[in-house]
């Protein structure tokens, strides 16, 4: 019987096996799709989660990627920035980064086992998945995780949906922080804009309306006519964003990444606070103290849920939304710490 299943061989699902191999923890990962695996995400590694991928040795040199030095936030009349006090973050296409960290959970002996997790059935003593038998299993299925609806850890979906949709453009960058352009209304939502490369930047699209990715770029004229013409990749998207889950752990199996729930990309998070929770999770089944998985989870990602949250509901009242980037324009001091008090 081995220590843990991981189920889902994305970054979260990686980074937690890495970490239990570390741990001495015998460890599988099952994964259906074939590497290297893509995501409509904003590609943005936070200076906090290269610090954390720098702990488990996973080599992004010599891979294509733009270091980015803080956030700025235009709104077509005005601009903020706040810079990372704590070194630079990096900005690496996901199948970039799913590839550094395969090459690391192979180094540290690994198996990734291609296939199904099928239905997970367990009792007090063990978990079954995949045809393995294993002491506790870590669910990092993605944000609609099957493992956690199956085990009622889905609670009911909010109203407000986003939804997101991302393309890479072949254009050298020209900033380097990574930009956020707001849209007007709340409905026009917000483009991100992460240098990737020497000659690529990715453009992720935050709406609450479904559409096509020119369809949605029309809400940003200045961005629009920057990109206007230029050579692209395959659009992708993803959504609702939103997920609401009523508890991390069911049994012996608990709940990582994506599949933990998910409060919204705008502040461009979600890897970091993965990686962070990964390694709450292999400690706790380490120590036999799963029971504490879900209250140091809230732990951890509380300022993150609270600041994303309150900013998330400010952006759909369309007098608060406007006054967003002149604020953080007028008190650049406050927005300086609210940017890096995300990224510790």
């Amino acid at each position: 019987m081995i220590d843990l299943l991981v189920a889902g061989g994305g970054p979260a699902g990686l980074v937690t096996a890495a970490h239990a191999a570390r741990a001495g923890l015998q460890v599988v990962v099952v994964e259906q799709r074939r590497g290297p695996i893509d995501k409509a995400c904003g590609e943005g590694l936070m200076p906090h989660s290269l610090a954390h991928l720098d702990r488990l040795g996973v080599d992004l040199a010599g891979h294509p990627h733009r270091n980015f030095y803080g956030i700025r936030y235009l709104d077509g009349r005005r601009t903020a920035e706040a810079r990372f006090a704590g070194g630079p973050g990096r900005g690496v296409r996901r199948t970039v980064l799913h590839d550094a960290l395969s090459k690391a959970v192979a180094d540290a002996g690994v198996q990734v086992v291609s296939g199904e997790v099928g239905a997970v059935i367990q009792d007090q003593t063990c978990v079954r998945a995949a045809g393995l038998r294993a002491r506790y299993l870590a669910a990092a299925d993605g944000l609609h995780s099957p493992i956690r609806r199956s085990l009622g850890l889905a609670a009911e979906e909010p109203k407000r949906r986003r939804w997101g949709i991302r393309r890479h453009v072949q254009i050298a960058p020209w900033s380097d922080c990574v930009e956020v352009h707001w849209g007007a209304s709340p409905a026009a939502g917000e483009a991100y804009v992460t240098p990737v490369a020497d000659d690529c930047v990715g453009v992720a699209i935050l709406t609450s309306t479904r559409g096509g990715f020119e369809e949605h770029l029309r809400q940003f004229p200045a961005l629009q006519d920057r990109l206007n013409g230029v050579p692209h990749g395959q659009d992708r998207a993803a959504g609702p964003l939103r997920q609401k889950v009523r508890h991390r752990a069911a049994g012996r199996v608990l709940l990582v990444g994506d599949a933990a729930g998910y409060v919204d990309a705008l502040t461009g998070e979600g890897l970091g606070l993965a990686f962070g929770a990964a390694e709450v999770l292999v400690d706790c089944v380490a120590t036999d103290r799963t029971a504490d998985y879900d209250r140091r989870w809230r732990a951890l990602t509380r300022r993150y849920r609270l600041l994303t949250a309150g900013l998330l509901h400010a952006t759909g009242i369309p007098p608060v939304r406007a006054a967003i980037t002149p604020a953080s324009a007028a008190l650049p001091t406050v927005f300086t710490r609210v940017v890096n008090a995300l990224g510790e």
